[in-house]
């Protein structure tokens, strides 16, 4: 209850200081430069002069700029659905609703945060877009170092003193832009990561840190000038984003995996690698599909001017870097492992798509395809490196796709582009011209910008990252993570009509490798055997094992029917899929080691644990257990029944029932074996 009167506390001071700006600034709104309704562009009508036909004109060439640049955005924005659809796919079902809901809600956390400090520390010195309008000048303030260049905007918090339609173009155009970043490092954490500390992230991304890589390379910051300042060619160039966009997502990613450690399960002991295969290949397919068509937005928008006949050579180079990326990696994967791995497809594409953005503008069709090729190799050789050599889990391919193919685009453009194109960039004359067609001041520009996104980029994340899980936490209980993280973040089920299908690696091993990252939970343990992590202090044990689990006896004290003198006894045992592990181990120390399986929906009397569904409490919530058959003769109930108790017992409802019958008989059918002799043998109960 405390944190949830934090919230609300925080998004009420919200309101009141937005509100107060809004006041405080009407008077400056009537006074300022811009033009909100784009009037000054319009033309009289009647006895129009040749100052009249000029005014119409003109209006004409900016509104067609204002509709490209507008429609390119709102397919940018799509772009929050393939990313949600390619994460949700690769990861497992029982995180489904967590992680497409994380996806969705970066961008309100994000657009709100860029709304109320990252478009002014971005863009508030920059001038503004010739395209868009003369009014787009009133962004005028900038924070510079004598001799270095800018470093930061300061015009233009909650979008005050800044009221001009060309400013607001811009502010929703590189709005939808940061919202990619902000995207990127969930599918690095996904199926670990709190959706806490996911919303305070996409604030501190969408406020800060992304504006202030932003303003040094598209804001007029110091990186752009390196041309203009110090000779290096036009200073860093990065046409569509794939420094200030997706390496920059792409640290944020790597440090986040880094931080946050591997999924349960992922490493074994040995320090191999355990494949946790997405739930739904279809859906990160489609999202692939809706990523590359958006791409085209995102690159062939960059031109932020509909005259800009550049276009069509950006959306074929993207085109083409795409396909090749995607092919290059299909083959790869069918010839070394016999099968074209959908998976790698897709990320194979998507890597060539992020490689070719930067210089998707300066290079020929060649130069693409080149790219496309580099990166669809590049990309099958990251994803096992990042796993096997490094051991860092990423569900999605994140790291490899975004930061490292985003790096190798940065490069891309100091090397293959050719001078035909970007006259009068970053304040410099003549075109963008790459190591291979003469600059080598333009190479040493872009290898600056990479520099400075491992140090600003990934130094940054990781200190934040540290910071955040230290005081926050970054990681979700292990419980919650072996059982899900639908009910315990989201309380609600992604399929709640459709049994889970649960494997082995949906719980805890004795081959599990330890994860440092959960040394906060200070009874895990990745020994199936001796994890009590479950088990909370005494003080915090709500029930007794009595009530937590209930033992139902529905037999009648006998004997066989069949073996006079002996007892057979069948125990059906429910219980949380978290402790079947831990479980099985017991049974297998009192020597019970022949049992039935299966996975189950229940709930008992308290119908399952309380969760709501828009705002409506659900009133029969079913849950996945584990029930649990074992029949035994020869080790006595109450041991059976003690041990159980004492591996499920956490104190609270819902630990489990234990369900006692009568055995009248038992057959073994390969040997006509009955009674205790039929539990005798291969599997001794």
């Amino acid at each position: 209850m405390k944190k949830v009167s934090k919230i609300y506390f925080v998004l009420l001071l919200f309101l009141v200081i937005a509100a107060t700006i809004d006041v405080l600034s009407a008077t400056a709104f009537a006074a300022a430069v811009g033009d909100p309704t784009g009037a000054s562009y319009t033309a009289l009508t009647g006895k129009e002069t040749l100052k009249d036909v000029a005014s119409t004109a003109n209006k004409a060439y900016f509104g067609a700029n204002y509709t490209w640049i507008m429609i390119c955005a709102f397919m940018v924005f799509f772009f929050q659905c393939g990313f949600a659809m390619v994460e949700t796919g690769f990861c497992r079902a029982k995180n489904a609703a967590h992680t497409m809901t994380m996806n969705f809600m970066v961008f309100l956390v994000g657009a709100v945060g860029y709304y109320i400090s990252g478009f002014a520390f971005q863009m508030g010195g920059c001038g503004g877009v010739p395209g868009l309008g003369a009014g787009t000048g009133i962004l005028d303030a900038m924070v510079s170092i004598p001799g270095l260049g800018g470093i930061i905007g300061t015009k233009g918090f909650f979008l005050s003193n800044v009221y001009d339609a060309g400013v607001y173009a811009m502010f929703f155009f590189q709005m939808v832009f940061m919202d990619t970043t902000v995207t990127i490092p969930t599918g690095s954490m996904a199926e670990r990561v709190k959706y806490s500390a996911v919303v305070i992230t996409s604030f501190f991304i969408s406020l800060f840190f992304y504006p202030m890589y932003a303003n040094w390379v598209w804001g007029g910051g110091w990186l752009s000038t390196l041309g203009s300042n110090f000779g290096l060619g036009h200073g860093v160039v990065d046409f569509a984003g794939s420094a200030v966009v997706h390496s920059m997502g792409g640290m944020l990613a790597l440090a986040g995996a880094i931080v946050i450690g591997p999924r349960i399960g992922k490493f074994k002991k040995d320090g191999t690698s355990r494949a946790f295969p997405g739930h739904d290949i279809p859906m990160a397919i489609i999202g692939t599909i809706i990523l590359f068509f958006c791409w085209f937005s995102f690159n062939a928008g960059s031109t932020l001017s509909a005259s800009d006949f550049r276009m069509s050579v950006v959306a074929t180079n993207t085109m083409i870097a795409g396909a090749v990326g995607g092919l290059v990696a299909m083959f790869y994967m069918w010839v070394k492992y016999g099968k074209p791995d959908p998976s790698m497809t897709a990320n194979g594409s998507l890597a060539g798509l992020v490689a070719v953005t930067s210089a998707c503008a300066f290079i020929t069709a060649v130069s693409a395809a080149i790219i496309g090729i580099i990166s669809g190799f590049l990309v099958c050789f990251a994803v096992p490196f990042v796993e096997n050599k490094l051991k860092l889990d990423d569900p999605v391919g994140a790291i490899s796709v975004h930061c490292v193919n985003g790096m190798f685009g940065v490069l891309c453009l100091g090397l293959f582009a050719d001078g035909s194109y970007g006259d009068g960039i970053n304040g410099v004359t003549g075109g963008v011209t790459g190591l291979f067609y003469g600059d080598p001041g333009q190479f040493c520009a872009q290898l600056i910008g990479m520099g400075m996104l491992i140090i600003w980029g990934f130094g940054g994340a990781y200190v934040f990252f540290r910071i955040l899980d230290k005081v926050w936490g970054l990681r979700v209980k292990p419980e919650d993570e072996i059982e899900g993280l639908d009910i315990p973040e989201m309380g609600v089920y992604a399929y709640p009509d459709t049994q889970l299908v649960k494997c082995d690696l949906d719980s805890v091993s004795e081959d599990d490798a330890d994860v440092p990252q959960l040394a906060r939970f200070k009874e895990f343990n990745m020994d199936a055997a001796r994890n009590k992590s479950l088990v909370p202090p005494a003080a915090e044990q709500g029930v007794p094992a009595e009530k937590a689990i209930p033992v139902i006896s529905v037999y009648t004290p006998g004997l066989s029917k069949v073996n006079p003198g002996v007892k057979m006894t069948k125990l059906v045992i429910l219980m949380k899929q978290s402790r079947f592990e831990a479980f099985k181990q017991a049974m297998n120390d009192i020597e019970v080691t022949g049992m039935t399986v299966t996975q189950v929906l229940g709930c008992g009397t308290q119908k399952g644990r309380t969760e709501y569904y828009r705002g409506t409490p659900t009133e029969f919530n079913l849950l996945p257990k584990v029930q649990v058959d074992i029949v035994v003769s020869k080790v006595p109930v109450q041991t059976v029944v003690d041990a159980t108790k004492k591996v499920l017992y956490t104190g609270h409802i819902g630990d489990g029932k234990i369900f006692i019958y009568d055995v009248e008989n038992v057959i073994k059918i390969r040997t006509g074996e009955e009674g205790y002799d039929a539990l005798q043998g291969e599997s001794d109960c």
